[in-house]
């Protein structure tokens, strides 16, 4: 089975297009050695600028805001395509209902599908909060995938606020604006309905409170600090835990060493922390409650003992087949037992590792223009103040290795502290001369210019239609191609579809929260013996009949005849 989250993070022809344009910038810098340029009048202004650092923050906000709204026309608002999407996207339309879940429908063995439990309610199995941000855009606009666009904003001012903390001003603003033309604008973080900039966000409060409550206790950053834990228990909570370890003993050890003001440090600091905290763990347990039934099961426990076999990580054992009864939901599993055997040797650990998580993550996060910076991490690691950052790093980093599965967004809580790191490189980068040409400051001035290039050759290529990337807008179009149509057909529907029994990650059985009032509803065809019961429930809805694998996909008629299922004279999409 291939890797599908493969063709979210990266493609290939794109990295060859960020080496031809790494060159080229190289080659222009080489050539005005004779001549070099200095300080510009842009490059004062933004150091002033950045000086203003609450303003610095909010203005990154707003440009991913503007930028992105402004590309809605060329490279449009994307559609769901992948499993998770749909299930996130359930999650907030809950939400935004005013339901923590809904009820288990009377006909769920039709409506059963990947990353959802049935039973004891129906719901997502992810974690509240990007559910939470979806369910703020549905709310504003009718539209999930503004609560994406916010999501993002608000990742890439935390983002400068957390480098603010760590590095001057400038360096900070620098750094935030990589982070939101590298991880946000054009990424599947901001294209597509993962979770990636929410435990982002949380990440960044997290490692951006933690320097200042060092420096000077305040009852604010501690709040700040509570909010991201808070988000990132309820958005990636295992990477969450890993990041947080490290920065909980370093925040302890310090704020009660010798000659620090005990009683201030718990009034300001511990005290704040434990009612954030004891609130959001009893929110939490009494969702689980709701959800699952016990406050102590998450619902991707109850989903996992339900539908999988492959464990979280590589130290445990594969449970025995459960009791499923569609066949692409069989094959999943099938995949996901062959996959884990990948795992169970160091041989092949190493390999996976190699050959499919560090490909992946490299590529989405640096690409070859952001990993000229780390020719200098020799220099920069070695700097005291990043003694810290670099061991939460090394804790996340072999928190990563020991999963079964790792991709660019279960990183996502330590992408600011990525960013720090890079521009702690840069920095040193920027003093390095060669036979007194003052290289380094070039680069660091054709680093974001390089970015600004390939940001422009992405928004050209989706305007013109090449074919270098998986194509604008995002999503299973054909599906939201068929809504649409449907839409528009006066009455409400029930479509069967005869799917193939191959797990491709783009199933198309998916419903909103309240299936008995969506004007269409997706059903999984189970034989017409067995869809008698099924068309009986829903006897007031036209039927149709869907074969998405078959090219161009048919939507026809469900008509009964001769014991068998036959198509009408429906369309194509």
């Amino acid at each position: 089975m291939r890797d599908f989250l493969a063709q979210l993070t990266f493609s290939w022809f794109l990295v060859a297009i960020e080496c031809l344009l790494l060159f080229a910038g190289v080659v222009l810098i080489w050539r005005s050695r004779e001549n070099p340029t200095k300080h510009n009048r842009l490059e004062r202004w933004l150091c002033i600028f950045a000086r203003k650092k609450s303003a610095a923050c909010v203005s990154i906000g707003v440009l991913v805001l503007v930028v992105r709204a402004t590309l809605i026309p060329v490279i449009g608002i994307p559609q769901p395509r992948w499993d998770d999407e749909y299930s996130y996207i359930l999650s907030g339309q809950t939400f935004a209902m005013g339901r923590l879940t809904n009820p288990t429908h009377p006909m769920w063995k039709y409506f059963e599908t990947f990353h959802e439990i049935q039973r004891p309610t129906y719901s997502s199995m992810y974690p509240p909060a990007q559910g939470l941000f979806l369910a703020s855009g549905i709310i504003l606009a009718k539209n999930p995938w503004i609560g994406v666009l916010l999501a993002n904003a608000l990742m890439c001012a935390a983002a400068c606020w957390m480098l603010q903390g760590w590095l001057p001003p400038g360096w900070a603003l620098y750094g935030a604006f990589l982070l939101a033309m590298r991880l946000s604008i054009l990424s599947y973080w901001m294209n597509s309905y993962f979770a990636g900039a929410v435990p982002s966000l949380g990440g960044a409060l997290v490692l951006g409170a933690l320097p200042r409550i060092l420096r000077k206790v305040r009852l604010i950053d501690s709040l700040l600090l509570a909010a991201g834990l808070a988000v990132l228990a309820n958005s990636r909570p295992y990477e969450g835990m890993v990041l947080s370890i490290p920065v909980a003993v370093m925040l302890l050890f310090q704020l009660f060493r010798h000659g620090r003001s005990v009683s201030l440090s718990l009034m300001r600091v511990v005290l704040p922390l434990i009612l954030v905290l004891g609130l959001c763990g009893a929110g939490m347990m009494y969702f689980f409650y709701r959800v699952t039934g016990n406050p102590f099961e998450m619902p991707y426990q109850a989903n996992r003992a339900t539908y999988a076999v492959a464990p979280y990580f590589i130290w445990q054992k594969l449970r025995p087949d459960p009791p499923i009864g569609n066949p692409q939901m069989r094959d999943y599993v099938r995949w996901e037992r062959t996959d884990f055997a990948e795992t169970q040797t160091l041989p092949r650990l190493a390999k996976r590792t190699l050959r499919r998580k560090l490909p992946n993550i490299w590529a989405f996060y640096l690409g070859p223009i952001l990993s000229v910076p780390l020719l200098w991490g020799g220099l920069a690691f070695r700097d005291r103040r990043m003694r810290l950052p670099l061991w939460i790093a090394a804790a996340v980093i072999a928190g990563s290795i020991v999963e079964t599965w790792t991709f660019a967004h279960y990183l996502a809580p330590a992408a600011s502290l990525l960013f720090l790191l890079l521009v702690q490189c840069i920095r040193h980068m920027h003093l390095c001369s060669w036979r007194g040409f003052p290289l380094g400051r070039q680069l660091v001035r054709a680093i974001p210019a390089l970015c600004l290039a390939l940001f422009a050759v992405r928004v050209v290529a989706a305007a013109g239609h090449l074919p270098i990337e998986p194509p604008w807008p995002r999503g299973n179009l054909e599906r939201s191609a068929i809504i649409g149509e449907l839409k528009s057909i006066p009455g409400d529907h029930l479509v069967i579809v005869n799917d193939s029994p191959h797990w491709t990650g783009n199933d198309w059985i998916f419903n909103g929260p309240d299936i008995d009032h969506e004007k269409i509803v997706w059903a999984r065809d189970m034989g017409e013996g067995a869809d008698h019961e099924l068309l009986n429930y829903f006897h007031d809805r036209q039927v149709w009949w869907l074969d998405p694998d078959h090219k161009p996909i048919q939507l026809s008629p469900y008509r009964t005849g001769s014991g068998m299922t036959t198509r009408g004279s429906g369309t194509s999409q």
